[in-house]
């Protein structure tokens, strides 16, 4: 597990983040484990988002530059 998702992938970190949900559904994970992976979670969730929005904006600009 890296520190900090911003050097992963969008792949990289939604593949970490599936992990961690299939860990977090199984529930047979201790108290304090649980809030870290949750914790982890939602930095790779918001990291995903950001790439996804990144992403769509450059279609977008791609989009308006071609209808010009």
């Amino acid at each position: 597990m890296t520190d900090t998702p911003d050097a992963l992938s969008f792949e990289d970190s939604f593949s970490e983040l599936d992990t961690i949900v299939r860990r977090l559904e199984s529930g047979e994970l201790p108290l304090e484990e649980s809030v870290a992976l949750y914790e982890r979670g939602r930095l790779l969730a918001a990291h995903c988002q950001r790439l996804l929005d990144g992403a769509e904006l450059r279609i977008t600009q791609v989009t308006n530059g071609e209808s010009s």
